[in-house]
């Protein structure tokens, strides 16, 4: 298998997907689907997103992704709980088969997106089966594994790709025949993305997807805290066991492109008047006016000419760009590719944030990392922190670095649209 996915002359195992049986909401025994459903863990912004999506049903998903409590032991014995006390009221019941789930989503603006959600083989970094693009923090991995011990379940999926092109005919087909279908579920959302789920039971259309497959490698596109505590957990369970296994969905590029978005950061305790001094001598700093989409659009046009951030939380914008020659050689690694000591990414975690700002990026009560861009904003103003808004890194770029076993900065790409959490979950012991 080459590095774009292809079979080649050497044996080397691919992707193995396995049919399961997905734990769901029975509709009948909560007020929506869409009340129960979340975003992906990191993506709820706390925590007015988390208040939020607890308020919305007293099922909802959050309750066992970010369970609250005094300690993170009690935190997960809650989850582990609930999810007990759902599955026994029948709130949560189990597919009566194993299968592989289609999954869609689509936007009111014509994204569309289709893939397989099913349980894979867990592999090692050296199998170059599925490629990670970015770090992962260690505590993130422990406290994500310590959930997983405690419900014995794999409570989301996390987003892979794969470039199917022509290599995966029964695949493709399968995915479109199955989207004309009525399907297990249909749901919208209040971020206006409809959801819709499949189930692909028939032992023969199964198995031709797994051949398929088999013969792939695919890319983390989100979820690498997730797959680096699959791997932890696997490690700690003698094989065969179904911690062999976690739960991901596929998503062939090739023909449903994803969307690339930046991931931004906010520092704690930083006010903008003491980032922007730091950065005398270092960067240029110009500040911009009070409009986030004007001051988005100028970022855009400085990063395509070098390294550019926005800086915001005193009510306006600071574009932060022409980084000093000298301070990034002192302070960029050299032992990457260019590719990788060129990233935005890459600048802001080892120069600003190591040598300028002096702000640990691995601590949550330093730094915070952030999906939303307003929202960003809004609670740097809000808390008096420092907003650092970043500028989409191009796929091409993610995929390359993988290909060659250079990994990003944490947090440096937000791929999207991402599975939403609450529609099929994978019970370990079902």
């Amino acid at each position: 298998m080459n590095s774009a996915g292809h079979p080649e002359a050497t044996a080397r195992r691919g992707l193995e997907l396995t049919p399961f049986r997905g734990l769901r909401y029975d509709p009948d025994r909560v007020g929506s689907l869409a009340a129960v459903t979340s975003p992906p863990y990191d993506v709820v912004v706390r925590p007015d997103g988390l208040l939020h999506l607890e308020s919305a049903d007293p099922y909802n998903i959050v309750r066992l992704i970010l369970p609250q409590a005094a300690t993170p032991e009690a935190r997960n014995e809650q989850a582990a709980r609930t999810l007990r006390r759902w599955t026994a009221e029948g709130v949560l019941t189990t597919d009566p088969e194993p299968g592989l789930y289609v999954y869609e989503q689509r936007d009111r603006e014509g994204m569309l997106q289709r893939g397989i959600i099913g349980a894979l083989r867990v592999s090692d970094p050296s199998e170059q089966v599925v490629l990670p693009h970015e770090d992962v923090m260690p505590h993130v991995v422990a406290d994500r594994a310590a959930l997983m011990r405690a419900t014995r379940a794999n409570l989301e999926p996390l987003l892979l790709t794969y470039r199917g092109d022509d290599a995966t005919p029964a695949t493709t087909a399968l995915v479109e025949r199955t989207a004309e279908q009525p399907p297990l579920l249909s749901t919208t959302t209040e971020d206006g993305f409809c959801h819709r789920l499949w189930s692909v039971t028939a032992p023969d259309t199964v198995a031709r997807v797994r051949a398929e497959l088999s013969r792939h490698q695919a890319l983390i596109a989100d979820g690498h805290h997730r797959w680096a505590t699959y791997r932890t957990l696997r490690a700690e369970h003698p094989s065969p066991s179904p911690w062999d296994h976690g739960l991901v969905l596929l998503v062939d590029t090739a023909r449903y492109p994803l969307r690339v978005r930046a991931i931004h950061r906010l520092l704690h305790g930083v006010p903008v008047h003491e980032a922007v001094a730091a950065l005398a001598g270092h960067f240029r700093v110009r500040r911009l006016g009070t409009s986030l989409d004007e001051s988005l659009e100028t970022l855009a046009k400085a990063a395509g000419s070098g390294n550019a951030f926005l800086l915001a939380g005193d009510g306006a914008f600071h574009l932060v760009d022409l980084p000093d020659p000298g301070l990034l050689a002192r302070t960029i690694p050299t032992d990457r590719p260019e590719a990788w000591r060129t990233l935005d990414a890459t600048v802001l975690h080892a120069t600003l944030l190591a040598h300028v700002w002096h702000v640990p990026d691995d601590s949550a009560s330093h730094i915070s990392y952030i999906h939303d861009t307003a929202a960003t904003v809004e609670k740097a103003e809000r808390d008096g922190g420092t907003a650092v808004l970043m500028h989409p890194v191009r796929e091409e770029v993610v995929r390359e670095l993988a290909r060659q076993g250079v990994t990003m900065p944490r947090k440096s790409t937000s791929f999207g649209p991402k599975p939403a959490s609450g529609l099929v979950l994978r019970p370990l012991d079902a």
